[in-house]
């Protein structure tokens, strides 16, 4: 949380992810939650048309992003999307790449972009400190299908899924 403070992240700022289902993205999410900003995420295996529908609307100042992803013994590189989303994003101030598949080379390569390891060695924080927000404040969006037009944006508030993991917890 406190590297995403040095990026100039604080509540109600948007940070987006494309990322797959790795370590990195539930740290970046609980630092992103921490602070009270609105988390938003779509996997590498989307494109760029479609991840940009989703992004567009919420005008994102942080994007985290992997250099790419590996599934049933292919390799498929996401630097090029990276790039794309980084200049069809307007509000976007800064990228953070984490590398999958290559050694994170590509970050020289792409517009105020710096690497995971390097944004974490820029905290020497130990611990999570979490912002007060009121009950109903967004904690992250998700989107429609898109079935019949654009794909909605659905916020998600801190105060729902409590309550929401609170009766699961209860239910099961």
């Amino acid at each position: 949380a406190q590297a995403f403070k040095a990026l100039g992240i604080k509540q109600g700022d948007r940070v987006v992810a494309y990322l797959t289902k790795i370590p990195e993205t539930v740290a970046a999410f609980l630092a992103a939650a921490s602070l009270g900003a609105i988390w938003s995420s779509c996997p590498p295996d989307f494109g760029e048309r479609s991840v940009l529908a989703r992004f567009t609307q919420i005008e994102p100042k942080l994007l985290i992003a992997a250099d790419g992803s590996r599934w049933n013994g292919q390799t498929f590189d996401r630097t090029g999307v990276v790039a794309q989303l980084q200049a069809a994003l307007p509000s976007l101030e800064k990228t953070v790449l984490i590398p999958q598949i290559t050694t994170g080379a590509a970050a020289a390569t792409l517009t105020n972009t710096i690497l995971w390891a390097d944004l974490l060695a820029t905290s020497n924080a130990t611990e999570l400190h979490y912002a007060q927000l009121p009950f109903d404040h967004p904690l992250w969006v998700l989107y429609t299908s898109g079935t019949t037009g654009l794909h909605r944006p659905i916020v998600q508030g801190h105060d729902g899924i409590l309550l929401e993991h609170r009766k699961a917890i209860h239910d099961h």
